[in-house]
């Protein structure tokens, strides 16, 4: 049994200082190409599914496959989360279809789009945690709402984003309503918003601190020393990768995603969840381009979803490696639900989930 929390794999990774990057999927290849690159690097796993994806592929699809890579790779860790759920009856329907993870995200309004009050995200955030937490499930939760710095407005992914202008403030979270954010709320995570944005286009330069706030993070880290910090929108859209996509038939502008070195940053000031998707989008289908350019009598899909897999599975070793997440696996006993529900209930949040000391720095 290889199933764990994402509570289990944070507490983990704050005591043994790594970040765990969690990938989106939508089907087998991505699952398959993800969990390849978990096993060549010995790293835990965040597999996630939007609910776009949910619909998508249908939860019982899911599910299953994420248990036949359970089964393939037991050895390996998974953290199976819902990203962007939009109200508690999401995240209870996730629960259900065996994710050991949600995202509450109540910086929007159900419909998606809207920014909510401070006070209707703490009580729908609230309240999952409460549900969740009795059953041992994680819960992260989102404070402020993510968008660009640059052009003030939202971005969208999967029909998830706030529409519309925003004001700076919104853009940002604040540190001091963050502490009193998690102590309301009960969140074992927090997605923060500090100028990154769902898709390619983050930004259209370099970032530097002006567009790309990561001193709000180390002003977050100083007054919640023990809380996960998450950062969503986090891809670093490669020029490698834009340039292949580019090459065979492409038309994507130039653009900067979140440089590594600001990431790696971030796990120094209590990052431990790095979501990562536009990037492995961008890794599958300029292979995909490049078979179709390179091959045009091909008509076998495999042709197409194998080099699209190893491009991906590159990418994602790529990420362990980069964020001390490789070699974390074999020390990590995750522990069942039913164990997590009786430490939320204890009050006791910090379960022993190593079989060995950490290896030496």
């Amino acid at each position: 049994m290889a199933f764990i929390t994402l509570r289990q794999l944070l507490d983990d990774a704050a005591e043994h200082g790594y970040g765990v990057p969690a990938f989106n999927i939508n089907n087998m290849e991505q699952l398959l190409a993800i969990m390849a690159a978990a096993d060549r690097t010995g790293a835990p796993v965040i597999i996630q599914a939007s609910r776009g994806a949910r619909a998508y592929a249908n939860d019982i699809m899911l599910r299953r496959m994420v248990e036949a890579a359970v089964e393939m790779y037991p050895h390996i860790p998974l953290c199976l989360h819902l990203d962007h759920g939009d109200t508690p009856a999401t995240c209870l329907s996730a629960i259900q279809g065996g994710f050991t993870s949600v995202m509450m995200d109540g910086s929007l309004e159900a419909d998606g789009k809207t920014p909510a009050s401070y006070d209707y995200n703490v009580a729908v955030t609230a309240r999952v945690a409460e549900l969740s937490h009795a059953v041992g499930v994680s819960v992260e939760g989102e404070l402020g709402c993510l968008g660009s710095l640059e052009t003030g407005h939202g971005e969208k992914e999967d029909g998830h984003g706030a529409e519309g202008r925003l004001a700076r403030e919104q853009l940002l979270t604040d540190p001091d309503q963050a502490r009193d954010f998690v102590a309301r709320t009960g969140v074992d995570a927090l997605a923060v918003a500090i100028g990154t944005s769902h898709g390619a286009y983050k930004f259209t330069r370099a970032p530097t601190g002006d567009i790309l706030a990561m001193d709000v993070i180390r002003a977050i880290h100083e007054r919640l020393p023990g809380t996960h910090l998450v950062m969503h929108g986090s891809s670093s859209v490669p020029q490698e990768l834009q340039d292949i996509f580019n090459q065979f038939g492409g038309a994507m502008p130039q653009t900067w995603g979140v440089p590594v070195g600001e990431i790696q940053a971030g796990i120094r000031y209590g990052v431990r969840k790095i979501n990562i998707d536009t990037d492995c989008r961008i890794a599958m289908v300029g292979q995909f381009r490049k078979v179709a350019a390179q091959k045009r009598g091909e008509f076998d899909p495999r042709a197409f979803l194998k080099p699209a897999m190893a491009a991906l599975t590159a990418l994602c070793a790529q990420r362990f490696e980069e964020f001390n997440t490789a070699g974390q696996a074999a020390h990590i006993r995750p522990l069942p639900l039913s164990a997590m529900a009786r430490h939320y209930a204890k009050g006791d949040l910090a379960p022993t989930t190593r079989t060995a000391p950490a290896a030496a720095a």
